[in-house]
């Protein structure tokens, strides 16, 4: 488990840049802000009329609760909880509860200097998260494994526009089910110091993922509940159905303390009605619902409002993603999330087969509304393929110059009369040239946002150097990432006794397989 992922050794780093001695660059980590205002394509009255047929839909249509510990919670609040496990929420008790939420989140990492905000104008993108296969170009199409998830989460490491790890950046297949939770968090913390989400089903992987979160960071499980270092999501199975493991692992991670995203799964046409407007009602209907027995559980808990709605192919019952609808909802779900005051989070998925100008396209749709509509964590923001049945290797690395171009858009641009340069122009006059200005010398280096990716050779020198194009150069870039790549520093005393936490609840959990686990979206 202490092996790294390519061989160590000396690098050499451009302080600016942070860019290896390979040669690929990157932007500084940093917070990001968005300091646009958010796109709001719907009118308050809108928003208002989704917010009471939401309400009708919790008070009369109610939701399907499945386990005895979150029915009972909702019994004891005053709402109605039928025979058959349908719960039906007074609207004066669902705000009630969400009232107690709170509006912005600062989630800390095992390295100080990497902790991560949520609410209002923070931007937060996170690495692809639950497909069961993976890919690159030199060894083809594959099921996940443990040495493709080691790779995977060591790229996210690496970059630096990656704010946050997702549940799983693969599926390790060829590990037990029961117990696969305990290795992936331990390479999660041993080749990254990034924030991580927790594999949200069941109560027992959630207090393993949080006993290790605080070994990690040397604090005990009570210090954990003041101190939020690991999220994870849940899932409401639409329509209208709120499974027990997830209702139970959300449950679990509000009493200590941790941040619980709650995101319905709502296809438009298979899911929810399809229409924009019944989707986000019933989204909306279905989120509350979630965030209310997390709040009644642990007011006061850290929650997150999460959206994950687009249509299907009607002809094919497929989703699709990065659609024009995809987009919308994404932006008008920033705007019940505002509505009710709490952070959002969206995503930014595609449903092509192939890191291609399709897979691109509908990636930028998604991450333009998700940013717009002003998303604090943004799923699957590097890696996704296929709908979610695909980690590509190469699709991080475009992703990931995507998000820094999306970086650089969203910086402050000074106005000033130094960077106007009255007396540049003057100096030039007509018809000259700025190339030798001395206002141009003193800012020529970092003047423009430049790529890593990207080829802007002409068509004669893009020959002469291989004719490559942007896949066979992410190819490139991610086997040098990982040649070079070395963990973040750990302290050994540290690694020992998450090792020894690891055999010795392995020991105790036994490899007794249990059925297959969902993929969370």
């Amino acid at each position: 488990m202490t092996e790294t992922v390519g061989r160590r050794g000396r690098r050499a780093r451009n302080k600016a840049t942070h860019e290896l001695s390979t040669g690929i660059r990157q932007l500084p980590r940093k917070q990001l802000a968005n300091p646009f205002p958010p796109i709001a394509p719907l009118s308050e009255e809108q928003i208002e009329h989704i917010h009471e047929s939401s309400m009708q839909v919790l008070e009369e249509q109610g939701v399907e609760v499945l386990g005895d510990m979150a029915l009972d919670v909702f019994r004891k609040a005053g709402a109605n909880v039928d025979s058959g496990g349908i719960v039906r929420m007074d609207r004066g008790l669902v705000m009630e509860a969400i009232s107690t939420a709170p509006s912005e989140i600062t989630v800390m990492s095992r390295n100080p200097a990497r902790p991560i905000h949520a609410g209002g104008n923070s931007i937060n993108f996170g690495l692809v998260s639950g497909p069961p296969n993976v890919h690159d170009c030199i060894r083809g199409r594959r099921p996940g494994n443990l040495d493709d998830y080691k790779k995977v989460i060591s790229l996210g490491q690496f970059f630096n526009v990656i704010h946050f790890i997702g549940t799983q950046g693969v599926a390790t297949t060829d590990l037990p089910p029961n117990t696969r939770h305990l290795d992936t968090t331990l390479i999660n913390i041993t080749l990254c110091d990034k924030p991580y989400f927790a594999i949200g089903i069941g109560g027992g992987r959630i207090r393993d993922a949080a006993h290790m979160t605080g070994i990690a960071q040397g604090i005990s499980m009570d210090e954990l509940k003041s101190r939020p270092s690991l999220l994870t999501n849940i899932n409401i199975n639409s329509p209208r159905k709120f499974d027990d493991s997830m209702a139970y692992a959300g449950m679990q991670m509000a009493m200590l303390g941790q941040p619980v995203v709650v995101t319905p799964f709502t296809l438009m046409g298979a899911m929810t009605p399809a229409t924009m407007a019944g989707a986000l009602v019933q989204q909306n209907a279905e989120a509350l619902l979630g965030l209310s027995l997390l709040q009644l559980t642990a007011p006061g808990a850290p929650v997150v409002y999460g959206a994950f709605t687009t249509n299907v192919d009607m002809r094919s019952g497929s989703p699709a993603f990065g659609t024009p609808e995809n987009a919308f909802a994404n932006m008008a779900s920033g705007q019940l999330a505002r509505r009710y005051r709490l952070p959002y989070r969206s995503s930014a998925c595609n449903a092509s087969n192939a890191n291609d100008c399709q897979a691109t396209w509908e990636t930028e749709m998604a991450l333009w509304g998700s940013v717009m509509g002003y998303a604090n964590f943004i799923y699957h923001s590097a890696g996704w393929l296929e709908g979610g049945l695909l980690t590509s290797f190469e699709k991080i690395v475009t992703d990931c110059e995507m998000l820094q171009h999306m970086s650089r858009l969203l910086e402050a641009v000074p106005i000033n009369d130094m960077e106007i340069g009255l007396e540049a122009m003057d100096q030039v006059g007509p018809g000259g040239h700025f190339f030798g200005s001395p206002h141009t010398l003193e800012r020529y280096k970092d003047a423009f946002y430049e790529p890593f990716l990207s080829d802007w050779q002409n068509s004669e020198s893009w020959q002469g150097s291989g004719s490559k194009d942007a896949t066979m150069r992410a190819t490139e870039i991610w086997q040098q990432i990982l040649q070079e790549f070395e963990p973040p520093p750990l302290d050994p005393a540290i690694l020992e006794e998450l090792e020894a936490f690891v055999r010795q609840r392995k020991a105790q959990i036994g490899r007794e397989e249990p059925a297959l686990e969902p993929i969370g979206y």
